[in-house]
């Protein structure tokens, strides 16, 4: 079986990446924030994309049937999910996949649910688009996540919420939800009329024995009013190819999301986003198997170390390569736990206000990455902020 790199980091300089982009100026500077990873990427995505710059015209193209088996056949695979290709819309990315549902299926005003602290273009999305943003704060208990659902359903009856986008898994906290959880959120949607959105864009990066469920396989009712949005882009770290997958089994639903997206002009992906996906859908099974050991060895390392050299709690994810840590006993400022973080220990991380009100005092912390990297962060971060606060 052919051994991947996974301890080489690649040089990110000089090539217009959002990540290092602070680096060109401040090369001591380690980015550990952006949620993509730092290595090296699967051989046949370069050799797919080479042969097509050699053979081909730069021209517009169509989607191959071959594209759309692959996400059928990975779907029913990785996560027992069986659909067709008439339920598989393409776009460019999950984030406008979600801007599209926002304006297929709401009016200005509606209310729109999210459970917070989560990924931050979800709020954003919601108020630029006119919406109004309901934040639903989730609980930490026993070092995860959790949702609190006598409070998720009355603030649904109280704001009467028309859309739901759920973060399955849980970006930042790292949750796999569980079936339990998962048939209780449907559920509440079904009892009071909301549809819901799953953003399962991290569904391929369940770590440490937890099994990802997409919603709708939970229950056969769920796939009349959810739409899952998944993508390789994430999996694969080919987020730059742009292209990404709605999976909409109701033929309403569908119609709606795809007349907004044709009046977007979001209804085309770039050739490389095609080539990419198929490629990594095809060949990259045993290329994340060995990722998501590394994964696992490098959270731990991140969880074990900063919880034994300092007080910053690290929040151990089911799934994702994204570790929430919080600051809080150092009592410090947000903006002091930042600029400390920036400028004394030379390490980026997202700050955890961008997450929403409950992120206060908290940054996310990106392991994707040679665990030498990850290494030398968490002993830049002990470094500064310690034991004592």
């Amino acid at each position: 079986m052919t051994q991947y790199d996974f301890t080489t980091r690649p040089n990110r300089l000089g090539q217009n990446t959002m990540k290092w982009h602070s680096s060109e100026t401040d090369p001591d500077l380690l980015q550990m924030w952006v949620a993509d990873m730092d290595f090296l990427p699967l051989p046949q995505v370069r050799e797919a994309l080479i042969a097509y710059a050699q053979n081909h015209v730069f021209g517009y193209s169509v989607v191959p049937d071959s594209l759309f088996q692959a996400i059928i056949n990975w779907e029913r695979d990785q996560h027992q999910y069986e659909i067709r290709k008439e339920d598989i819309v393409l776009i460019e990315g999950v984030v406008p996949a979600i801007t599209v549902a926002i304006q297929a299926l709401t009016k200005e005003g509606d209310a729109v649910l999210i459970n917070s602290p989560v990924y931050s273009p979800f709020a954003r999305t919601v108020r630029l688009n006119k919406r109004q943003l309901i934040s639903n704060s989730l609980v930490e208990k026993n070092g995860q996540f959790t949702i609190d659902f006598d409070q998720l359903e009355a603030d649904i009856i109280e704001n009467q919420v028309k859309l739901y986008i759920f973060c399955s898994p849980h970006n930042p906290g790292g949750r796999v939800w569980t079936k339990d959880e998962l048939e209780k959120v449907g559920q509440l949607c079904q009892k009071h009329g909301v549809i819901l959105i799953s953003d399962e864009i991290h569904q391929d990066l369940a770590l440490f024995g937890n099994k990802h469920l997409s919603f709708n396989t939970v229950s056969p009712d769920f796939k009349d009013f959810a739409i899952i949005l998944g993508s390789a882009t994430k999996t694969f770290n080919i987020a730059g190819t742009k292209n990404s997958y709605a999976i909409i089994e109701d033929p309403s639903l569908r119609k709606a999301f795809t007349k907004q997206q044709l009046a977007n002009n979001q209804h085309e992906i770039p050739t490389v986003g095609l080539i990419a996906t198929e490629v990594v859908l095809r060949h990259g099974k045993a290329w994340l198997d060995q990722l998501k050991e590394v994964l696992e060895e490098n959270i731990n390392y991140t969880v074990e170390f900063l919880t034994e050299h300092s007080q910053i709690k690290a929040m151990k994810p089911q799934g994702t390569y994204l570790v929430w840590l919080d600051f809080s006993a150092y009592g410090l400022s947000n903006e002091q736990i930042q600029e400390k973080l920036i400028k004394e220990a030379k390490v980026v991380l997202n700050d955890g206000l961008s997450f929403g009100k409950e992120g206060k005092c908290h940054a996310r912390f990106n392991t994707a990455t040679p665990l030498e990297t990850v290494k030398e962060a968490c002993q830049r971060i002990v470094a500064v902020f310690g034991k004592e606060s």
